[in-house]
């Protein structure tokens, strides 16, 4: 077979020190900064030298035994966020561990910042916690996703797509990030990778925005990718080595789920529109990583206040009770499924049948 050759031919995005500079004293604007010019250009100095020289990882150590290649210089960062994963994973598949639930808020709303209001998303995953946690022998865990636009230092760079070069340049968890060089740092998905891999059963919690997921939910969807198929061995492909990876691929690629067998549950709401395809786009996407329906009632979608005011969308949630009771309904559907899962006695008549075309 022909070697698939790597296709370049974007303009270049370097930018020379004068637009570096003033990119970066944007990050000072505020008058407090003013009696500290010198130290601020120190920085953008030291700055521009690791954007200038590429420095993604600016620490790294020899990658060692277990290793393609033992001698590459892996970064500190991706092996901590490695090392995390790996002792969720240990603690998830140990008999002894109690059930675990993770259970996420889709929604960017908070009465922390503007809009100044609690989510109608927030409520409901309450209710699902409150639910869970009358449970023998379950916790939860929750990952409320609105923390990216209420709370300074945390977010989620977008997805690179290295997928679409080849699957191998998809590292387990992912490694495009941080990037000191372009100053992509303070990734919170190394933090959001480990509850995936404890959890035992997920439930996901979210409105549906101009018929999708909330940018705060997709932007943890797309950095997900790596779990389904994700190489976890970055030495293999030399870091980011996009030929590498393609030779890799086209050998013969595994394809691991990192993520499989867990159970889900899926609530979806709206206020006019797309509630159904969200819930449907969320169900087939957890399905295709390889996560197991808790069933019909644990993935739901309702309208709240249907094409009324935005302003009395609270006042409409109070009165639906049974859109109340149907979220605990999703929450102790999962709460079964992860029981009889973790026993052995929840049947997958498609277990061990072999993908003809894994992707």
């Amino acid at each position: 077979m022909a070697r698939i050759k790597v296709r370049k031919g974007m303009p270049s995005v370097a930018l020379d020190k004068a637009t570096f500079a003033r990119r970066l004293e944007e990050r000072f604007y505020d008058p407090a900064f003013a009696p500290l010019q010198a130290e601020v250009a120190k920085i953008i100095d030291a700055a521009w030298d690791g954007y200038d020289n590429s420095r993604k990882s600016p620490r790294t150590r020899p990658a060692g035994a277990g290793y393609a290649d033992p001698g590459y210089e892996l970064s500190d960062e991706w092996r901590a966020a490695r090392d995390a994963v790996r002792k969720a994973q240990q603690r998830q598949r140990s008999p002894a561990s109690r059930s675990r639930i993770l259970l996420i808020n889709g929604s960017p709303r908070s009465d922390q910042t503007c809009p100044g209001e609690v989510s109608k998303s927030f409520r409901l995953t309450e209710i699902a916690e409150e639910t869970i946690k009358r449970e023998r022998g379950f916790e939860v865990e929750l990952l409320d996703l609105n923390r990216q636009t209420s709370e300074f230092g945390i977010q989620i760079h977008p997805c690179k797509g290295c997928v679409s070069t080849a699957m191998p340049l998809c590292h387990w968890p992912c490694s495009c990030y941080p990037n000191h060089s372009l100053g992509q740092t303070n990734d919170w998905m190394n933090r959001i990778y480990p509850m995936w891999a404890a959890a035992h059963g997920v439930m996901i919690v979210t409105p549906v925005h101009w018929y999708q997921a909330p940018t705060v939910l997709k932007a943890m969807i797309d950095r997900l990718v790596c779990a389904d198929g994700g190489n976890p061995d970055p030495t293999s492909t030399a870091g980011k080595d996009p030929q590498k990876a393609k030779d890799i691929e086209m050998k013969g690629w595994s394809y691991p789920h990192h993520l499989a067998g867990r159970a889900y549950a899926v609530v979806v709401h709206g206020d006019a529109a797309g509630a159904e395809t969200l819930r449907r786009s969320l169900s087939d996407w957890l399905a295709d990583i390889g996560l197991i329906s808790a069933g019909h009632k644990a993935t739901i979608d309702r309208y709240v206040g249907y094409y009324e005011p935005y302003a009395e969308s609270h006042r409409a949630l109070d009165a639906d009770r049974a859109f109340q009771e149907e979220t605990r309904n999703a929450a102790r559907a999962l709460v079964k499924a992860v029981t009889l899962l973790r026993k052995g006695h929840l049947p997958q008549p498609e277990a061990g049948l072999r993908d003809p075309r894994p992707k």
